[in-house]
């Protein structure tokens, strides 16, 4: 094994990978352990007791975070001309149709996230195999297929994130940055726990939330103690 170096040392000082912290203390120690030279994202991991093979287990929705992401979220718009400027006006980066799906086809995916229209879905269905991988799919349960385009963008610039539990059953999402105080981070927590909570599926069986790790982009996760997280 390579020598350690100081930084790794004093996570190792500060982090007892056996003990599972609350999520006050948590998001304190993220902080503490955290060493990189950019503002890192901080990122939950929530483990479920589902099969997401079934499809009445899968586990699906959207959460308006309290303090956003802290992330600059680069939004596509691809409407009809009769909306672009409410698009526009609402906050999006690029809005067009025909000439965006030409440059997403030539390979363009410089975006974080896709809203469009159920009038033109027929056009934008056929990105899936490009856009699909990449999570990029507008999809109307996470909002971003809709009439009201504008209200979407200014949902999306504001911390609106949607998020889907993995093959494995495991919800992974970025819900905020190192930058941000405790409190910041813990109520952002607090939100998407709320949010993962009422989503359970009936045919669940067995415990629902089985753990919770918080992490910074280049940290050890921190086990997170389920019983400090009150309403879930």
């Amino acid at each position: 094994m390579g020598k350690l170096t100081k930084n790794q040392k004093k996570v190792r000082q500060l982090l007892d990978l056996n003990k599972e912290y609350s999520l006050e203390d948590a998001a304190k120690l993220l902080k503490e352990i955290t060493f990189t030279k950019f503002d890192s994202s901080v990122d939950i991991d929530i483990r479920l007791g589902v099969d997401p093979r079934k499809a009445d287990q899968m586990v699906r929705g959207v959460v308006a975070l309290p303090h956003g992401t802290g992330k600059d979220v680069k939004v596509l718009v691809l409407c009809t001309p009769d909306k672009e400027q409410d698009a526009k006006e609402a906050g999006a980066d690029y809005v067009g149709l025909d000439d965006y799906i030409q440059k997403i086809e030539g390979g363009w995916t410089d975006i974080d996230v896709i809203i469009t229209m159920p009038t033109v879905m027929a056009k934008v269905g056929k990105l899936g195999r490009i856009l699909g991988p990449r999570g990029l799919m507008p999809n109307p349960k996470s909002g971003t297929v809709t009439l009201d385009v504008a209200k979407a963008v200014k949902e999306v610039k504001s911390g609106k994130i949607d998020f889907k539990v993995d093959k494995t059953g495991i919800v992974h999402a970025s819900i905020g940055k190192v930058s941000f105080t405790p409190d910041k981070i813990r109520e952002n927590v607090l939100e998407m726990m709320h949010t993962i909570s009422k989503l359970k599926p009936s045919s669940a069986k067995g415990t629902y939330i089985k753990s919770v790790h918080l992490s910074s982009t280049m940290s050890p996760g921190i086990a997170v103690d389920k019983n400090s997280i009150s309403g879930i």
